[in-house]
């Protein structure tokens, strides 16, 4: 006997409940990913900040360069991580290919304790699908032999020993800045305190990852409309997003910063 086939009635009845489901389950699903995303990050910078502790044990407690150079102007194969590298292992022009940037990272001092690319990389990080071009995600901060601002607020520490309380200080953090890659250290004026580098922001538009001089790493929340915003500018590529300006009736996120950010005490 041949059976009947749906009615369009049954057959909407059938679509309306896949859709109603859908509804449901997206929400749960997106933030299960999202879950899993932040956990993938929380463990690729421990292990970029525990590779950071390798290279201070095999070398006296001194602290790996945190600065990346933006042009062949700096002496080479002295950083954590060197410039994006062409095919001949020169300096690459801005913008550069996800591969030049990978050569680069390979040639820094680093990489032989992490040993593994793709730690370099925040797995939510979208900015290599859109028109800003940066592939790795981390950066060290300039408290740890790093750059100085302008103003010269802070003095970097040099040894491992010079941290105050580790397990209070960063040394690994996400950076979204607009110059196609995130060149130089991640830095910030200490004494008023002020932005001068953006932060990005990847997870549930308001948490990123911080890895401490101890080893360890966290998602911390941020607080400021206006820190967020900065990070959405970084991570779109626009250059407002440098020295951003904080508003009156903000700066929590700011003055945080300011409290973890390593450098040398009297």
């Amino acid at each position: 006997m041949k059976r009947p086939a749906f009615t369009l009635v049954e057959l909407l009845v059938v679509i309306a409940i896949i859709a109603l489901l859908m509804a449901v389950l997206m929400p749960a699903l997106n933030m299960a990913r999202d879950q899993a995303r932040r956990l993938h990050c929380v463990h690729n910078v421990r292990e970029l900040t525990l590779a950071w502790l390798l290279y201070a044990y095999d070398n006296d407690d001194k602290l790996v360069n945190s600065h990346v150079p933006s042009d062949a102007g700096f002496a080479r194969d002295t950083y954590w991580v060197e410039p994006p590298q062409t095919p001949a292992g020169d300096y690459a022009g801005r913008p550069a290919t996800r591969e030049e940037e990978i050569r680069g990272i390979k040639k820094g001092l680093l990489f032989k304790y992490a040993k593994f690319i793709d730690i370099y990389r925040c797995p939510s990080d979208y900015r290599k699908a859109s028109s800003q071009q940066a592939w790795r995600s981390f950066s060290l901060v300039g408290g740890v032999n790093g750059e100085l601002d302008s103003g010269h607020t802070y003095t970097p520490v040099k040894i491992y020993t010079q941290i105050s309380n580790p397990a209070t200080k960063i040394a690994f953090l996400e950076e979204a800045d607009p110059r196609y890659w995130n060149m130089g250290s991640w830095i910030m004026n200490l004494a008023k305190p002020t932005w001068i580098d953006p932060l990005s922001i990847w997870h549930s538009k308001s948490r990123s990852t911080l890895g401490f001089a101890d080893g360890s790493a966290e998602m911390h929340t941020w607080i400021d409309d206006s820190t967020k915003e900065m990070s959405r500018l970084g991570m779109e590529g626009d250059p407002r997003a440098l020295n951003y300006p904080v508003p009156g009736g903000e700066g929590a996120d700011v003055k945080f910063m300011a409290s973890v950010f390593p450098h040398k005490t009297p």
